[in-house]
């Protein structure tokens, strides 16, 4: 079984951490990830921003990346959720390249979907005596339907205190080209999304999508209120370690 690993763009360029907690995590269970080099960006910011002949480019180089893998996964429920729902509209009028684009959505998954749904996996014997709060992205909730899977992960971690975050589903702001082309707009969403994270008082914020992380940390440390930020692949892989 050939597993490959898909590191988006922020997890390659800024959170490396991320990519290499998923690999020595499932390394524990046996699977080795392979890593194609001629891998990219999934072409979303491109498709976001009415670029379509770009966002193709880089789709086609994604298909091309993955095609003699059996399973594809990726920290970020955005980046597949593009392959999910936009590759289709990238490649309609393309049936021979439609049907690389099925064969990829098909055996694509983001990291918590992997785990549950194709390992089977719920209880991964970690320990984390923290007080965690959760923020589920928008693309992993609503384009893919990841909801339960992060939750039953974190129910089995020991000494783990997870808290409700107020108003979880709200967007933080950042949703990509969105922030740059409607500052403000995003400034105020990610300012309530900090509020709202600071008022569980917990010590840890976890989340699938480190863009979305990147956005409410960045603007937490900008008022003076840090706290620690984590894919929950990296929670997952130091609760598993941390008492060797």
């Amino acid at each position: 079984m050939k597993v490959s690993i898909f590191i988006t763009c922020l997890c390659d360029a800024i959170y490396p951490r991320v990519g290499e907690a998923m690999v020595r995590l499932l390394h524990r269970y046996g699977i080795r990830l392979h890593f194609p080099e001629v891998q990219t960006c999934c072409g979303q910011p491109a498709f976001n921003s009415g670029y379509w002949d770009a966002a193709r480019e880089s789709a086609q180089t994604i298909i091309q990346a993955f095609e003699d893998s059996d399973f594809v996964i990726a920290p970020s429920g955005s980046c597949v959720g593009m392959i999910h729902h936009h590759y289709p509209t990238l490649f309609q009028n393309d049936p021979a390249m439609m049907k690389k684009v099925n064969n990829l959505i098909e055996k694509t998954y983001e990291f918590s979907q992997f785990l549950v749904h194709v390992l089977g996996i719920r209880d991964l014997g970690a320990t984390f005596p923290y007080k965690v709060t959760y923020h589920p992205s928008c693309h992993g909730s609503r384009l893919l339907g990841v909801k339960d899977e992060p939750y039953i992960l974190l129910s089995h971690v020991k000494e783990c205190q997870l808290v409700p975050l107020p108003f979880a589903e709200d967007c933080c702001g950042f949703g990509g080209t969105f922030s740059v082309k409607l500052s403000d707009l995003s400034g105020a969403m990610v300012d309530e999304k900090a509020e709202h994270v600071l008022e569980t008082e917990a010590e840890v914020l976890v989340g699938l999508d480190m863009a979305c992380l990147m956005n409410i940390a960045g603007r937490m440390k900008h008022k003076g209120k840090e706290l620690r930020v984590m894919h929950l692949a990296e929670l997952l892989y130091e609760g598993v370690t941390m008492h060797g």
